[in-house]
Order: structure tokens, then sequence, then C-alpha cells
């Protein structure tokens, strides 16, 4: 069973109206647990309407959304206990940092769980880690951080939820080459330490195809491709007449098969590019 299905997925912003426009149509898509899905697509492809959906915070026009196989929508009254299951990082997260201290932010979710003061520390300290985050911070007030200890501090208190599904929209936005590779090492090693799901929300296809075991593409609020990363990046030319940039590795191999070279265009990374350009030149 997935641990994350949607069924006929639709919604529809300000129904009724001049103004309604239908965000995401006929989703269906089945993650299994422990999968790192990649979501792409254009600005307005529906992407983020998507992410809120999966941990309820926008309701579905129809359809359904079903976590451990129960639609989280079953009883609305319990839907706060699915954000505890599936936490949701929004893009530029450092914006809804509130508390006094980067200790007492990380602690927010975890107090609203329930938990013991013990347990909350342990949460706390072991997303700060999680994240690189100097424990020394923890006491510090956000606000006296950079930016990038700010992100860790917002992806600390979404970590310390110790979520089943794990959701980043667009987590790289906005940092430096060297905070975006910090990130995406943080982000794979999380994964890879609690075995959690993640489904990673970006416009960098070149993030997408090094770390996705599966690529989800949203075109005009519809699902256009859901593949394993070798079968979405056979179809390259495709994504670029949507107006998605592939990896710039990609587009190598496309120009040289168009130029009549024996080249396959499903390379997307450095090490597979290495491989097919030795056995090209015999070894």
């Amino acid at each position: 069973m997935p641990i994350l299905e949607t069924k006929n997925l639709t919604f529809t912003y300000s129904a009724g109206t001049p103004y309604e426009i239908t965000a995401i149509r006929d989703i269906n898509l089945c993650v299994e647990q422990g999968e790192l899905i990649g979501v792409i697509g254009h600005t307005g492809s529906g992407k983020s309407t998507l992410a809120q959906h999966l941990n309820g915070l926008l309701k579905p026009t129809s359809g359904q959304v079903l976590v451990d196989g129960r639609d989280i929508w079953e009883k609305p009254k319990e839907i706060r206990a699915v954000r505890f299951q599936v936490g949701l990082v929004f893009q530029y997260p450092e914006h809804q940092l509130f508390e006094e201290t980067c200790y007492k932010d990380i602690a927010f979710g975890p107090k609203n769980m329930g938990l013991s003061q013990e347990e909350i520390d342990v949460r706390v300290k072991k997303a700060a880690d999680f994240t690189g985050l100097d424990q020394k911070l923890l006491q510090k007030s956000p606000f006296e951080l950079s930016g990038g200890e700010k992100r860790r501090v917002a992806i600390a208190g979404v970590l310390a939820l110790e979520p089943q599904i794990l959701i980043l929209d667009e987590p790289t936005a906005g940092l430096d080459p060297a905070g975006r590779e910090l990130l995406l090492e943080q982000i794979a090693q999380y994964r890879k330490t609690t075995g959690s799901t993640v489904l990673f929300v970006s416009h960098n296809m070149d993030d997408i195809a090094r770390m996705a075991d599966r690529i989800l593409v949203m075109n005009k609020a519809e699902i256009m491709l859901f593949d394993r990363v070798e079968e979405i990046f056979k179809q390259a030319r495709e994504l670029r007449a949507t107006g998605l940039e592939i990896p710039e590795i990609t587009k190598i191999f496309v120009e040289l098969a168009e130029r009549g070279i024996d080249v396959p265009i499903d390379v997307y990374t450095v090490k597979y590019a290495k491989k097919i350009l030795l056995e090209l030149l015999g070894g």
C-alpha cells in the first residue's frame, strides 16, 4: 500500500466567480514509503497547490488525498494530526519565524503535539543537528541570524515533528551555491537516516535529477509525466518544449544527438556522461 496517494484530485480557486481558475485537475499519483519524488513544472503549473493539499492546508474541490490508505479529510476535525504526519516546508520558510529564540521556534510544533519537555528537547536538538545548525545558536533570536541560518531554523521546526512524509517547496530558492549544496546534502542525509518519504518541489532540474527516484512533471494543472528519472530524461525535447529547463549535461547530449552523433539523450549526471563519452572514444 502506498504511503501517499491522490485520486482524481482537483482544486479550483474562486469557484463560481468570474475569477475561477482550476489550479490542479484530476491528479492521480501513488508514492511508496521511502521514495524521494522530484516535482517540477513551470510557474503556475500547480506544483505548490498540489503540495498544500498533501498535508491538508487546502481542501480539494473534488477527489481525495490518502495517507497510509486513509482519506485525510475523512474526519475534518482531526486534520491537524495530518500536519504532524506530513510536514510541509514552504518556499522562504524563514519568513514564518516568530518566536523569541531559535529553540522556541523549533519546539513550537512538538509542543503542540503534546509531547513532554524531555521529548521536545531531544527533538529540537536532533532537528538542529540534521540541518547543521550550531546548538550554540538555539538560545539566540532567529532574527539575529544570517539568511542561511534562519532557513535552517525554519526547516528544523518541521523536522522536529518527525513527519512520515516531508514536503519541501523550493527549499534552495535564494541560497548561494554553497548554501544550496549544504542543504541538499542535509536533505539526502535526513532521508537516509530516517527512511522518510520526501517530495522535493523545485525549478532546478539539476537538483531534481541528482536526488530523485522518480519525477513528477506538472504542466497546465495536470500531470504531464510521472516516471523514473532516466525515463523522464528520455523525453528531454518534450520537457524543453513546455518551457522547462533540463540539466546542463542533458542539453549537451541532446545537442550532440541533433548533430548526428549516436549518443543517448537520457544522460542527466556527469558520472553517466563520462561513461558514455569514454565508450564513444574507445576508452
